[in-house]
């Protein structure tokens, strides 16, 4: 056996081998979300103190030794190329839309639709969550996750929508999985308990309708927005890292406010700031116009360029 091997061997496998952290503080971290050697390594040491409720000092000891355990080393990008031709696209129902997003919303990706109410946020998540459920053979078997923080989700509209994709609804509804967040700590906590969901079962999309909507509520003020957009940088963290791991969609809607500075054209901004806009994938505007259409507009993607699209929200669902 070569010195390698031996030091390979001896470091640590469990959280229960970490410096620091025995059974019972092991069991709070995997409580809080910290299941696996590599959250560990990459967490902060006060936050990973508070979740474990221990010292600060053992904290950094524990991620010092987490981070030797696990192998980060850079890769080739063949390699990363081989790992996205795992990617697979939903369709949203609209070809035009679909084109706007490349063949539709991607895994391994975070989706974000931001615009006004009744601009059609809520609607695309609706018809992705029944969209993406039906297999190779027509029939609905994958589960959708959906956390709803503004008590939009309703039943009755899956219902709608799955009958006109010609669907059992029932089999539709069984496999959507809803939670409702009542704030912005909550809501996370409620993402952190997902990943055993997600590891037991074959999940193919992540729905946050809205995301900001509680931490907008719980933060007011500027003295607060730095905490906020610390809390909201790591809840998005979090869903990039399901959607990696996992190859999974994440879609997201987000709340608009006006810009006063802007004098002069569209003064609609998402919330979220800088944050929010790096960790999006895809960035999509939408906008209502007359009757049924609706605008979307590509603002931000790493592949794709910029564009504009009409599509319709019927009762049957998301149309050209």
């Amino acid at each position: 056996m070569t010195e390698k091997d031996k030091k390979k061997k001896l470091l640590p496998k469990e959280l229960e081998d970490l410096p620091g952290i025995g059974e019972m503080t092991a069991e709070k971290l995997r409580r809080a979300g910290y299941s696996e050697m590599q959250q560990i390594a990459s967490a902060l040491p006060h936050e990973l103190a508070e979740a474990g409720e221990f010292g600060v000092e053992a904290a950094k000891k524990a991620i010092a030794a987490a981070t030797d355990a696990v192998e980060l080393e850079f890769e080739s990008a063949d390699l990363v190329l081989n790992r996205r031709k795992a990617v697979r696209r939903v369709s949203t129902d609209s070809k035009s839309l679909d084109e706007l997003l490349g063949g539709g919303v991607e895994t391994q990706s975070i989706t974000e639709c931001f615009g006004k109410f009744s601009s059609g946020k809520s609607q695309i998540g609706f018809q992705l969550a029944v969209n993406c459920q039906v297999d190779d053979g027509g029939q609905p078997t994958r589960k959708i996750l959906f956390i709803d923080t503004e008590s939009t989700f309703r039943p009755e509209r899956i219902v709608q929508l799955a009958e006109a994709k010609q669907l059992d609804p029932e089999a539709v509804l069984k496999n959507i999985f809803i939670a409702r967040a009542e704030n912005s700590d909550h809501q996370m906590i409620l993402l952190d308990k997902a990943e055993q969901f997600i590891k037991d079962n074959d999940v193919a999309l992540v729905v946050v309708d809205s995301l900001t909507s509680q931490f907008r509520a719980d933060y007011v003020g500027r003295g607060a927005l730095g905490e906020r957009q610390q809390k909201l940088n790591k809840h998005v963290h979090t869903l990039q890292r399901y959607a990696d791991k996992y190859n999974l969609a994440v879609y997201v809607t987000n709340q608009v406010m006006d810009n006063p500075g802007i004098l002069f054209g569209d003064p609609t901004v998402p919330i979220g700031g800088h944050v929010l806009a790096h960790a999006a994938t895809y960035r999509v505007y939408l906008r209502k116009s007359k009757g049924e259409k609706r605008i979307a507009r590509l603002v931000d993607s790493p592949s794709l360029p910029e564009g504009e699209v009409v599509f319709n929200v019927k009762p049957e669902g998301v149309r050209d």
